[in-house]
């Protein structure tokens, strides 16, 4: 054992945070002791990013991005949208007409046409596609952006999962010849969605919208949602098929390989910082953040342990040892604060850095040093290659989050078969019945579960359900997903 690691105990006084158990205090002390956000911005329901939590932020998106420019483009459109384009789309705009931010003036001059931050983005990109697109050649157009949003929320706000301002809304716009078209690539983004959060580690569920909670203007919403640690839900993506409906209002049209003028078929798609609060709430612990290798602004941590002999020895080694993993490809910081080696532990685990590397005297003289994950499990490996042995190392600790994961939340799903299992469906996670889609039946669901049917015709990787009839009606029917979400 290296110098002191035997006293690591004898740290400084530190203030341990709330039990996760107490899952909405635990939150809200993660995001300000492990530097996520400041919610201390004189503006309810928007937020700061501390510098650490936007490089959570920026490796998150950054895995989004990669997926998406495979075969989409990334673009940026304008903040303010007039009114009159805005309230062309009479169904989109009545679903959000209790949300929009109005500016009314230009410095100190009344605005001939008032403007809207955009609460989401249809009615400023589409007039720019009718302009764009002309015939079947221009087709299929795939574009995105990652941009902020505005909705005022009148309910409880809570930062990342119910805002003000969404800072970091990725909104991906398709359009399609036909409606077939435009519901493969529906089928695209789900199958993408599934890998950014497979990426992510965050087990998801996956459901088909009842026609009254789609989104508005679509012909159908499929959505993602979250399983959190107080059993509630958390929507953390849609897919959306507009049909031909916007392409009415914006007269999006191109000429077919006949010389006819065809209305086109559209996509939307949206995931926003959400998936930082499922990312934070999945994996975190009593300890603090517990990020994903991919995931994390810092991957590993390196920690001189001094003996004053050794000093200049030990933290030369440790500084070689940084260099040699940064060159590799590596995200990695040495820690030479002048704190004991336990306060230095203690803050990188707040912050979720997934493996920490001790380096002492005895360490050197021996060829090795000793890794610790940040799920506990030390071991000792040989200073020589050492960057393929940390390569394996953050892959284990990537099996070990995804397997801790997908074992909770599984925990969390409750089957139910009769309706008298109904009432305790949603308690503590969700439940998971069949429904044949009526409103009808629906109503009946909820009452007597004081839950929300959330969506029909359920898919993903953590449910596998056989074809069965509705629990209420006894008609043909689809699993679905009852919850109680945010």
């Amino acid at each position: 054992m290296s110098a002191n690691r035997e006293n690591d105990n004898n740290t400084q006084s530190i203030e341990l945070l709330p039990k996760k158990s107490d899952f909405s205090e635990w939150y809200n002390e993660i995001l300000w002791r492990a530097e996520i956000m400041d919610v201390r911005y004189p503006i309810k329901g928007m937020y700061v990013w501390h510098p650490y939590g936007f490089g959570v932020r920026k490796r998150v998106y950054s895995i989004l991005r990669s997926l998406l420019d495979v075969d989409h483009d990334e673009t940026l459109f304008p903040l303010l949208i007039p009114e009159h384009e805005f309230m062309k789309e009479a169904e989109h705009i009545k679903g959000f007409e209790n949300e929009v931010y109005w500016i009314t003036h230009g410095g100190t001059t009344p605005l001939d046409v008032r403007l809207a931050l955009r609460p989401t983005s249809e009615t400023s990109i589409y007039p720019m596609y009718a302009l764009w697109i002309r015939s079947h050649a221009d087709l299929p157009l795939k574009l995105y952006q990652v941009v902020n949003t505005f909705r005022y929320e009148t309910k409880h706000t809570r930062p990342l999962i119910r805002v003000r301002e969404i800072t970091s809304f990725k909104e991906a716009h398709t359009v399609h010849g036909t409606w077939d078209d435009a519901a493969e690539q529906v089928e695209a983004a789900v199958r993408l969605y599934q890998e950014f959060y497979d990426a992510l580690c965050v087990p998801v569920l996956i459901s088909k919208r009842p026609d009254w909670d789609k989104f508005p203007g679509a012909d159908y919403t499929i959505a993602f949602d979250c399983v959190m640690p107080d059993g509630r839900t958390l929507q953390v993506g849609t897919v959306h098929h507009l049909g031909d409906s916007f392409s009415r209002t914006f007269d999006l049209t191109y000429e077919d390989i006949n010389g006819e003028q065809v209305l086109c078929h559209q996509t939307c798609y949206g995931i926003s910082e959400r998936c930082i609060a499922a990312l934070i709430s999945t994996h975190g612990d009593d300890t603090g953040l517990c990020l994903p290798p991919q995931t994390a602004p810092v991957q590993i941590v390196i920690v001189p342990i001094i003996m004053k002999k050794r000093e200049a020895e030990v933290q030369e080694a440790a500084q070689v040892l940084c260099d040699e993993l940064q060159a590799a490809g590596f995200r990695v910081k040495v820690d030479a604060r002048d704190l004991r080696p336990g306060a230095k532990y203690y803050h990188w685990e707040l912050r979720g850095v997934p493996l920490r590397i001790e380096i002492g005297p005895r360490d050197i003289d021996n060829g090795v040093v000793m890794t610790v994950t940040r799920g506990g499990t030390k071991e000792a490996i040989q200073r020589e290659n050492i960057a393929v042995h940390i390569q394996e190392k953050l892959a284990s600790v990537t099996t070990e989050i995804q397997s801790v994961a997908r074992e909770r939340v599984q925990g969390q799903i409750h089957m139910v078969s009769t309706r008298g299992e109904l009432l305790d469906a949603a308690k503590g996670g969700v439940g998971v019945l069949h429904w044949c889609g009526s409103k009808e039946c629906c109503e009946k669901i909820e009452a007597e579960s004081e839950a929300v049917l959330l969506g029909g015709e359920l898919r993903g990787k953590l449910v596998n359900v056989d074809q069965s009839n509705c629990i209420i009606c006894g008609e043909p029917g689809t699993a679905s997903l009852l919850g109680r979400s945010y």
